[in-house]
């Protein structure tokens, strides 16, 4: 069952049909091949996104979509222009802190790439960056999104998984720092070593007063979140749902520019990408319980141990699947497919729930920047009108950041671990 599955899959992905189509054509095939009850793919599907946690996403979607909407994304690109853009490198090292600051916000590396793409390109490019390295940061540096709070993707492997969303958002706050740190300490030693420009920004006392006061609503958003979840008011879901009505007040009632029209056009964005996530989610589940009926999550389980039970190994070896996995698998579909069959094995073995997630996380984003489906290079390609080929040699350099970032992760489990374990005593 599970050899006509993967191979109906492969053919499906071959001629071209989207991932989610795939999933779910292979998935009736199987089901239809094998003699097994048609009723299960609309039950399966159903039940796969009757979710609580999942509620979260088309929320954070929501919220992401309306503070974009406001235009604030410009005054904290010129707020972190005034602190760091005068050192050498400086619009670079701008790049990646504004990712960290809206990452905060959206949770997600095509919204980022979408909302500041465009703008942090150009903005180098008047710098005196070549449009290649501006367009390769931009799209390494929204890897960060992903894995700060509120993460989408997370929030994903949490219902997939089965483990506490609240401790997986919590999970991602130091790798994002570091991620965004190990991003900079590259841009430093290129900007000594290539002689990068510092920007002409002109830094004042009451520009910079008038900028962090502008900016300081829209900045307090992640505080909110990650406030609440810490306290116990509200879970994931809650959390969304007053981060919207938050997103909603400040940009009615603070900054006066969310219209009834960009309400209209945010809530017509969320449905949008909701479905097209919600989607792949339905098909994901029946795909998933088809290898479920095989044994397939329980024969890889046994494997994995077999192969050994020492945590760091298992997870050096996860992270060559999902590199893999990566650069052909749409992110959401693969981490609906592979947490439900690796995460037992890997936590029987002793690895944190927490670090699992955020390196599956984390290697996925890195399969946004991998041809040949890699996302985050077509939506760059195309925010900036740039050849596809000319993306990816952008993009190769950081690589060395980013998978120094994720070897950390990897063999330092409390990197992940420590501060949910610590704020949730």
């Amino acid at each position: 069952m599970t050899i006509t599955l993967l191979l109906a899959f492969a053919l499906l992905l071959v001629i071209g049909a989207p991932i989610a189509v795939a999933l779910g054509l292979s998935s009736a095939i199987a089901i239809v091949v094998h003699d097994l009850p048609a009723t299960v793919l609309l039950q399966r599907a159903v039940a796969s996104i009757d979710s609580s946690p999942l509620l979260a996403v088309p929320m954070f979607i929501m919220a992401a979509a309306l503070l974009s909407a406001t235009g604030v994304t410009t005054y904290m690109f010129d707020l972190v222009r005034m602190i760091v853009g005068r050192v050498r490198g400086g619009m670079a090292h701008v790049n990646v802190l504004l990712s960290l600051v809206f990452a905060g916000m959206s949770g997600a590396a095509l919204a980022d790439i979408g909302a500041l793409g465009g703008m942090q390109v150009r903005e180098m490019e008047k710098q005196g960056y070549t449009r290649r390295f501006a367009a390769g940061l931009t799209i390494a540096s929204a890897t960060i999104g992903p894995i700060f709070p509120p993460s989408i993707p997370l929030i994903i492997f949490a219902a997939a998984a089965e483990v506490s969303p609240v401790k997986l958002l919590l999970a991602g706050i130091v790798p994002a720092l570091l991620l965004a740190g190990a991003l900079m300490a590259y841009i430093a030693i290129v900007a000594r070593s290539q002689n990068l420009p510092r920007d002409d920004v002109r830094p004042s006392l009451p520009a910079f007063a008038r900028l962090a006061l502008i900016s300081l609503p829209a900045l307090l958003t992640p505080v909110l979140l990650i406030g609440g979840l810490l306290s116990g008011y509200f879970g994931p879901t809650e959390a969304a749902g007053i981060t919207v009505a938050y997103a909603v007040l400040i940009g009615v009632a603070v900054y006066r520019t969310l219209t009834l029209r960009a309400l209209l056009d945010s809530a017509r964005d969320t449905v949008l990408a909701t479905a097209n996530i919600l989607f792949v989610v339905a098909a994901a589940a029946v795909f998933a319980w088809v290898l479920t009926m095989d044994q397939v999550p329980m024969k890889a389980g046994a494997w994995l141990l077999g192969v050994s039970d020492n945590p760091l190994v298992l997870l050096l070896i996860l992270n060559g699947v999902l590199l893999v996995a990566g650069m052909f698998l749409e992110s959401i579909a693969a981490i609906l497919i592979i947490a439900p069959i690796v995460t037992p094995a890997l936590i029987q073995a002793g690895a944190p729930a927490e670090q699992i997630g955020v390196v599956m996380v984390l290697n996925l984003m890195i399969g946004l920047l991998t041809p040949p489906v890699g996302m985050s290079l077509y939506m760059m390609a195309i925010t900036v009108r740039m050849p596809f080929a000319e993306v990816v040699r952008g993009v190769a350099p950081f690589f060395i950041p980013l998978f120094t970032a994720l070897l950390l992760v990897t063999l330092f489990p409390g990197l992940t671990a420590w501060l949910p374990n610590y704020l949730m005593r």
